[in-house]
């Protein structure tokens, strides 16, 4: 079974998807713009994530490593998609676009995209 990634880990796997392999200094460095955060936790949760399978690891220079997401991103998107349908909604696809939607106010652009998405949908 797939590991499922955390809020914390999610972050850290996007700055992976972005520019992986990276150092833990590379990840600190993406992750502390964001959010103040020590070298030492990034490290921690690297290693923690390591061990769940979530990231794979090279060696790197010396004795550090680079770290690499275990899976692509759709994957991933598509992991904790699921889990929020089958929880939050009790597997009710209906209920997330349609809270999805209410809760922000989409561009004409984004309700184009939307549109020409469902009706993708229903030529299949």
């Amino acid at each position: 079974m797939t590991p499922k990634p955390s809020e914390a880990e999610v972050a850290i796997l996007q700055v992976l998807w972005d520019k992986q392999p990276c150092s833990v200094r590379t990840v600190h460095e993406d992750i502390s713009a964001i959010k103040s955060v020590g070298y030492t936790t990034i490290l921690k949760q690297l290693q923690r994530m390591h061990e769940k399978g979530l990231v794979t690891r090279s060696q790197g220079e010396g004795k550090s490593f680079n770290y690499s997401a275990a899976q692509p991103e759709e994957y991933t998107r598509n992991t904790l998609v699921g889990r929020l349908i089958n929880t939050a909604f009790r597997g009710d696809v209906n209920e997330l676009v349609m809270h999805a939607l209410g809760n922000s106010k989409p561009t004409d652009e984004e309700l184009d995209e939307i549109k020409a998405f469902i009706s993708s949908l229903e030529n299949k």
